[in-house]
């Protein structure tokens, strides 16, 4: 397991006010029922920090024209709509709720060209709610090959503050490959053409690079 370099800072800073905060508790709090308690829950959320930004070892399943999670997390939806920022047309859209829990480095679903990129500020609605996707802080990718397009969204939430991504116009991208990650709890938003052939459900729990979340059809 290796640590995610965008994580490293966030890391550092909380690890450095934890253990300013357990300094100064066990030496301020005369009570070691008391003072215990609260160190053990710091050091707890020190691991736990630690361990949100892992970036795990994953085999990416092949085929060009096999679409793959942008992330970890569990399907929440998957519905036909009018997307009016890129494809502006009807397409298929699925949408994976990361929480807490979850790997939350974000890896291409597919390999091709990056045909368009642009970053959103916005608000910070809780990210399953549907509303999210139009009003909360989000990035908006399309990649591009022989198959066909995808477009995806990395949503922020009530508590992801920061949304990294490496997309960049003209550049070739392989899948499974990092192509971003998002800080704490969030949402990712897939818009597929109409005609693939969807492979997950509603409530699926799916893995980056390894779930098939759709197959695209020429």
């Amino acid at each position: 397991m290796t640590i995610h370099r965008d994580g490293l800072g966030t890391i550092a800073a909380i690890w450095l006010g934890c253990g300013l905060l357990i300094f100064m508790n066990l030496h301020f709090i005369p009570f070691p029922f008391l003072s215990y308690p609260i160190s053990a829950i710091l050091i707890f959320f020190m691991i736990f920090v630690f361990f949100f930004f892992r970036v795990p070892h994953r085999d990416t399943v092949k085929g060009e024209h096999v679409v793959t999670s942008v992330a970890d997390g569990e399907v929440v939806i998957i519905e036909k709509v009018y997307e009016n920022e890129y494809i502006k047309g009807e397409c298929i859209q699925v949408s994976v709720y990361m929480d807490f829990f979850n790997v939350h480095v974000n890896f291409w679903p597919i390999s091709g060209q990056v045909t368009y990129y642009k970053y959103h500020p916005g608000k910070y609605l809780l990210a399953f709610l549907p509303k999210a996707s139009e009003l909360n802080e989000h990035t908006s990718v399309a990649l591009k090959n022989e198959f066909g397009e995808v477009f995806f969204k990395q949503l922020a939430g009530t508590f992801a503050r920061r949304i990294v991504c490496y997309a960049k116009v003209g550049n070739m991208e392989t899948k499974g490959t990092q192509c971003g990650i998002i800080k704490f709890g969030s949402r990712i938003d897939m818009y597929l053409p109409l005609g693939s052939d969807i492979k997950v459900n509603v409530g699926d729990e799916v893995r980056a690079c390894e779930t098939v979340i759709a197959e695209l059809k020429k």
